[in-house]
């Protein structure tokens, strides 16, 4: 079988399952932690990325960018959100497939929150009180969601080019719980002189999310009682979740003076989830835009800007989050930074830094 034919299967196949949809829950934000994304470039403009990017990274902003890179190329970063509470850890190869125009990428994600204590068995039930030396009786565990991304890109033409990724997903609540989940993404992008276009459709076959839950781990909730019903706590059960598809879109600008190339991109991200709160909502619909701009010098020092997070209050007050960034590329080695803050609420949440290292060999 061909790898064009093998890739059609592939698609088929994740296009027919959602069929089976019926008694799944809606989770609106099921897939949020992968909004992170990956790269410090990215951030630093605002999130504009979906018709810029076109290295390694493009596994997630749009992996039509990955078509047209000639040599392997590795990415990793590492941010820290919430004043360091909740850690952030991405990375990321390209490879250009041999005799063809095709490449293919594997990314890989891993958000998570590390050393939380586990208290179940440090209370006493028979005197309905902690345990005399309850810190004997805890035990740390880690609560992370992780995604694996394979995607694969090639072009219609020099100017057009397309993408798919299929993403299989894993959310762990410790031992208590886990998830997993599937879903395909799928973008093309337009790459002119100075005009740039792109289109992302993320969880086009629509995110399924499959969770368990192990009873074992939660029989010393059986002890508690409710205050409220004075009847024994219930134990939660597996459930299963559907996460809608949404689209990403995009276009930037490329201005040449001398030495200097300039890029300003403006994207908005469209969800279908009934979302009430932070985006710009029409009925069911609601924007998410984000503006950004990089200035390089020499294609070897780069600074950024952007804008991102728009935030409606119910008082319609709107606050936005601005970011920064900068980059540095030596031969074949580059370094990125980027920052933002969370829209109105920065002095509660901390700040977000995120440091980003790339190779092409």
């Amino acid at each position: 079988m061909t790898l064009r034919n093998s890739l059609l299967a592939t698609l088929l196949l994740f296009i027919a399952l959602p069929a089976y949809s019926q008694g799944f829950e809606q989770a609106k934000y099921g897939g949020d932690f992968l909004s992170v994304g990956g790269g410090a470039r990215p951030l630093g403009m605002g999130s504009a990325y979906t018709s810029v990017t076109n290295d390694v990274l493009s596994g997630y902003w749009n992996p039509a960018g990955l078509s047209g890179i000639e040599d392997w190329q590795f990415a990793y970063m590492h941010s820290e959100r919430f004043a360091g509470v909740v850690g952030y850890d991405y990375g990321a190869v390209a490879i250009p497939i041999s005799g063809s125009d095709g490449v293919a990428a594997v990314s890989f994600f891993r958000q998570g929150v590390d050393g939380i204590k586990n208290t179940l068995h440090a209370w006493d039930p028979e005197q309905n009180r902690p345990r005399s030396d309850p810190e004997s009786y805890m035990r740390e565990f880690s609560t992370a969601d992780m995604a694996f991304f394979l995607s694969y890109a090639n072009r219609f033409s020099s100017e057009w080019h397309w993408g798919v990724s299929a993403k299989v997903l894993n959310s762990r609540l410790g031992p208590f719980a886990d998830a997993w989940g599937y879903s395909i993404d799928a973008g093309v992008q337009m790459r002119g002189e100075r005009y740039q276009f792109g289109v992302n459709v993320m969880n086009l076959t629509t995110l399924m999310k499959f969770w368990s839950v192990d009873h074992s781990e939660l029989e010393a909730l059986e002890s508690f009682i409710n205050p409220e019903t004075g009847e024994p706590e219930t134990l939660p059960e597996g459930t299963n979740e559907y996460v809608r598809p949404s689209i990403k879109i995009g276009g930037s600008r490329i201005f040449k003076f001398g030495d200097y190339l300039l890029t300003t991109a403006f994207d908005t991200d469209i969800l279908f989830e009934g979302r009430r709160t932070y985006y710009i909502n029409l009925g069911d619909v609601s924007f998410q835009p984000h503006l950004g701009a990089e200035l390089g010098y020499k294609d070897v020092v780069f600074v950024r800007a952007g804008i991102t997070d728009v935030h409606i209050d119910d008082e319609n007050d709107v606050f936005v989050s601005p970011t920064l960034g900068s980059g540095l590329k030596i031969g074949a080695f580059s370094v990125d930074y980027g920052f933002s803050s969370f829209a109105g609420i920065a002095s509660d949440l901390g700040f977000t830094h995120r440091i980003s290292l790339q190779l092409t060999l």
